[in-house]
């Protein structure tokens, strides 16, 4: 898919919502925040552009989500498709005690 337009980034976020995140556009990506427990320093995922999609990163509380983070997995597709593959992935994610 290619993703040309704030819409198409919007109809994954859409696809992708779960109760346990709050999802988000910002830009050209795709912003999940989960509360922590920690005021102000939530686990994060965000979707960027790459490879033949999106190209999705975890962070932990406190982490520089501007930046490179642990890639979780690659997102392609329709747009509903992509939606459910990134709600599998927050959903699969590790959320334990920060290291």
């Amino acid at each position: 898919m290619a993703l040309s337009s704030t819409s198409d980034l919007q109809r994954v976020a859409d696809a992708a919502r779960s109760p346990e995140w709050d999802i988000h556009v910002a830009g050209t990506e795709i912003v999940a925040h989960r509360d922590s427990g920690v005021e102000g320093l939530p686990w994060s995922m965000v979707a960027r552009r790459g490879g033949k999609g999106m190209k999705v990163s975890f962070y932990q509380p406190g982490d520089d989500i501007t930046i490179e983070g642990v890639l979780v997995g690659e997102i392609s597709g329709p747009a509903r498709d992509m939606g459910r593959q990134l709600r599998g992935l927050l959903e699969d994610a590790d959320i334990s005690a920060p290291e």
